[in-house]
């Protein structure tokens, strides 16, 4: 595992930073973003992967800082260890995902 970890407070600043070169994966569902959804992710369906994975080098750079979101944590912790191995430097998991982010940030996101 050659990534580490974020909380949902940590995420909370790093969402305020409009000038950082952050890029944001949410790993969940399509019916799951159409709950709720954080601005700023784009939705790559981690069940959906063969139809973005060969393009994931292209889309995204990858020696800057991501960070991967799901509904508890363990979808984005997977996506996390595959973007490492293919070549991702800068990988962080969000800890708890959007359901803690719902909690303890912004009770106004849904949660399911």
């Amino acid at each position: 595992m050659n990534f580490t970890s974020i909380d949902v407070q940590q995420l909370a600043i790093l969402l305020e930073d409009e000038n950082s070169e952050i890029q944001f994966i949410d790993v969940r569902e399509p019916e799951e973003a159409n709950t709720t959804f954080l601005s700023g992710f784009k939705l790559l369906p981690l069940s959906q992967s063969q139809q973005w994975m060969n393009q994931i080098t292209n889309d995204f750079n990858c020696e800057l800082e991501t960070i991967v979101l799901c509904h508890h944590g363990m979808r984005s912790a997977q996506m996390c260890q595959w973007l490492v191995s293919q070549g991702f430097t800068h990988v962080k998991n969000v800890s708890g995902g959007i359901d803690a982010y719902s909690v303890s940030i912004d009770n106004t996101i849904s949660r399911y």
